[in-house]
């Protein structure tokens, strides 16, 4: 088993060590030993860290995606809540696209006042009302 100090794990992965030494306190990643001062790390921390911004990336907070670590250090993903996952960032992505159209045609509305063009009023209604889900 190749290990790489905590030094090198920040290199390969991109990740500052404080973030590193985060991820290790929160209990998503776990060091091997120490060389002197300096974490060691598995080298398959790398992929487990890839997981972990994966899961980021797809609004998942650290502590569900330290659930999803089976106790031998594996994924064990729960499919349903991927799919649930997956059903919040559709909601989060149409509220989305409604804002982005709400502002562009704002940007472009000749009407003498934001408050006064019907557009911007109804986004206005939709900034207050957030997509319901996890987020």
């Amino acid at each position: 088993m190749k290990t790489l100090d905590i030094a090198e794990v920040a290199q390969r992965s991109g990740l500052p060590a404080s973030t590193l030494r985060f991820y290790e306190e929160k209990g998503l990643i776990r060091s091997t030993g120490r060389h002197g001062l300096r974490r060691l790390f598995a080298e398959s921390v790398l992929e487990r860290l890839s997981l972990i911004a994966l899961g980021q990336g797809a609004g998942f907070t650290l502590e569900e995606m330290a659930e999803m670590f089976g106790a031998d250090g594996r994924p064990a993903i729960d499919r349903a809540r991927l799919l649930e996952q997956a059903d919040d960032l559709d909601k989060r992505i149409r509220h989305l696209v409604r804002m982005r159209d709400g502002l562009r045609h704002v940007a472009a509305c000749t009407a003498p006042s934001h408050l006064e063009c019907p557009t911007f009023r109804r986004l206005l209604r939709h900034a207050a009302r957030p997509p319901r889900g996890r987020s």
